[in-house]
């Protein structure tokens, strides 16, 4: 039996199709089992002990490469990627992507059953007319790891178990303990990540709420404060701990997944806007105070019991809009409403 997992992108999407994958595994513990990723993601799912192969898409790399000085370079390896993409006949192709860049690359690679969700999804973009076997589409409001546990359901395979296992390996716990003494902090009692950016506008809570927050924490919880975020957040993050009163860490850029995994592993409580890393906390098992405001907790909130939402009761809200003329859904979310969050998992 050969098996083909597709879900691409981001990051959070990636980390809820996790549960399908070791369901998938547990029916056919001896099939032959390969994801198709984009190279954004891959390191959530690289190592993963239910995977046997892991084919990695770098669509915006080459895209971005075509009008650079090395076109030539980029088509080749594009070109390779299908190769290797079309060089095994599947016995079943499953898209969890449901968009149509899931669905071009199911289109050209080979398999008996091509397996996803029929018409009527949003924001589908005409993904199931390269599918050969289409499911009846859920409700969107139904959260995206369970739409894709239902997805299995639909063909037989049944699962009540929600397991993850994210592949952090000693080397990454090693590694996030040598971050946390480089910034002097050895044995922390009560250590606190706060996940300040997202790259949508929309999402971003106040700078100064955030840097009020944190010097909160130190002050009231006695905690010891990281800010995590890629190498792009820096900066942001900069300014957060310029307004602080009290010193904390700024790891922005100075991890992978998979040591930004085993760093939230060693916390007692991830504060996060709604974007990749909150997803990551969720599946460690460390309790998330997660801001929304422009998306729906419902469909893509961290999953699992012990999580809080802060949100402003907003009619417009979830807009789904990336920009806003006000955004008053995050300016509407004060720091007394997070640090009660906080305070009511530390209880």
């Amino acid at each position: 039996m050969k098996i083909l997992i597709v879900k691409l992108s981001a990051i959070g999407d990636v980390i809820h199709t996790l549960p399908a994958l070791n369901a998938v595994r547990k029916q056919y513990p001896d099939a032959h089992i390969t994801w198709l990723v984009e190279e954004a993601a891959h390191d959530v799912i690289k190592g993963h002990r239910a995977l046997d192969r892991i084919i990695v898409s770098k669509r915006k790399t080459w895209l971005k490469g075509l009008a650079g000085r090395s076109p030539l370079k980029n088509i080749r390896e594009a070109c390779s990627f299908i190769k290797q993409l079309r060089d095994t006949n599947y016995d079943i192709i499953l898209d969890f992507q449901v968009l149509l860049k899931s669905g071009v690359l199911i289109g050209l690679a080979k398999g008996k059953r091509k397996i996803g969700f029929d018409k009527g999804m949003e924001h589908q973009e005409h993904s199931y007319i390269f599918l050969n076997e289409c499911i009846k589409p859920v409700d969107m409001e139904v959260h995206a790891l369970t739409r894709g546990m239902m997805l299995l359901e639909s063909i037989g395979i049944q699962s009540r178990e929600v397991v993850f296992n994210l592949p952090v390996s000693d080397q990454d716990r090693d590694a996030a303990n040598d971050l946390l003494m480089h910034c002097g902090i050895k044995t922390p009692e009560l250590l606190v990540a706060i996940n300040p950016m997202a790259k949508w506008e929309t999402k971003l809570w106040d700078n100064l709420k955030f840097a009020n927050l944190a010097d909160r924490l130190i002050e009231q919880a006695k905690a010891d404060v990281i800010f995590t975020g890629s190498r792009e957040d820096s900066k942001g993050i900069e300014d957060i701990i310029s307004n602080m009163k009290n010193r904390a860490a700024n790891l922005a850029g100075k991890t992978d997944l998979k040591t930004l995994a085993a760093l939230y592993e060693k916390t007692s409580i991830v504060v996060s806007t709604d974007t990749g890393p909150m997803h990551l906390a969720a599946a460690i098992g460390t309790p998330v105070v997660a801001l929304f405001g422009p998306t729906a907790p419902g469909r893509t909130g961290p999953f699992g019991d012990g999580h809080k939402i802060i949100r402003a009761d907003l009619e417009c809200s979830p807009c789904f809009k990336r920009q806003c003329n006000t955004i008053d859904c995050m300016k509407q979310i004060s720091v007394e409403q997070v640090m009660d969050a906080v305070n009511s998992i530390f209880s």
